[in-house]
């Protein structure tokens, strides 16, 4: 005889509707601070992140305005027009 494959068993899942979800359960007046506290954390994040980038920038910059004349010359070589 042939063995069998067994399907494994799908659980019934409850509909959404039917179950409580944590913001249920909570206070309006909590769910509205949880929320602006998210707000204020994302916007601190956001602007973390841009001045991460004006600061690297600024490091780039510097470390051109530094570069010697050889090291100039290194990196563009004589590729550049005559004049």
């Amino acid at each position: 005889m042939a063995k069998r494959k067994t399907t494994p068993k799908v659980k019934a899942r409850p509909h959404e509707s039917d179950q409580a979800t944590l913001m249920d359960a909570l206070d309006e007046t909590l769910v509205k601070r949880l929320k602006a506290t998210k707000k204020e954390l994302v916007a601190e994040q956001e602007a973390k992140e841009l001045e991460l980038q004006a600061q690297r920038t600024r490091e780039r910059k510097e470390r051109e305005k530094n570069k010697s004349f050889a090291e100039l010359l290194d990196e563009y070589g004589d590729s550049g027009s005559k004049y």
